[in-house]
C-alpha cells in the first residue's frame, strides 16, 4: 500500500548523543509522521553495528554503506527537513541540504537556537539558508511551523 504522504528525509546530528535520540524519536520523528512519511537515517544502521565494525576494522565501510544510503534515501525524498540548530549548523546536515536542493528536493530547516549563526538578517549560514529558500523552502522556529511547511509539500 502506497502512502498518499510526502516522503521526508530527516536530515539531523540528533542521534549522535542520548538528549539528541531522545527528542529525536519521542517529539521530532512523531510530529513529522503525522503529515509525512518519515525517512529516518538514524535507523540505517544500530550502536551494537557499529561496535562490532570497529572491532573487526570495518568501520569505514560501515559509514561507506551508511553514507550511500542517506544520498539514495535523499534522492527519494520529496521533501528534506534540517535540524539547524547549534553554534554552527551541522557539516553532514549542510551536505544533506545541498545534496537535496540539487535533486530537485523541497527543503525546510528548523532553528529553535537562540544563538546567532549566521550574517545579519539570516538565521543561518548564508549558503545554507540561501540553498533551503532557493527549493522554495524556508527556516522556521517552531516544531508546530515546522509541520506545517511539510504538510503543505504535495506527494
Amino acid at each position: 500500500m502506497t502512502s498518499d504522504l510526502p516522503r521526508c528525509y530527516v536530515a539531523s546530528p540528533l542521534g549522535f548523543n542520548d538528549a539528541g535520540r531522545s527528542y529525536y524519536y519521542e517529539h521530532y520523528l512523531p510530529a513529522l509522521a503525522a503529515v509525512a512519511e518519515p525517512i529516518d537515517p538514524w535507523s540505517t544502521s544500530t550502536l551494537h553495528e557499529i561496535e562490532s565494525a570497529r572491532r573487526n576494522g570495518q568501520l569505514r565501510d560501515l559509514w561507506l554503506r551508511v553514507g550511500r544510503h542517506n544520498l539514495d534515501a535523499i534522492a527519494s525524498a520529496d521533501v528534506l527537513v534540517a535540524w539547524l540548530d547549534g553554534q554552527e549548523v551541522d557539516s553532514g546536515t549542510c551536505i544533506e541540504v545541498g545534496y537535496a536542493a540539487a535533486r530537485g528536493v523541497t527543503c525546510f530547516g528548523l532553528r529553535t537556537d537562540l544563538r546567532r549563526a549566521g550574517e545579519a538578517e539570516m538565521a543561518v549560514n548564508v549558503q545554507v539558508e540561501a540553498t533551503i529558500v532557493s527549493t522554495g523552502g524556508r527556516i522556521v522556529n517552531t516544531l508546530e511551523e515546522l509541520v506545517g511547511c511539510v504538510q503543505g509539500v504535495a506527494g
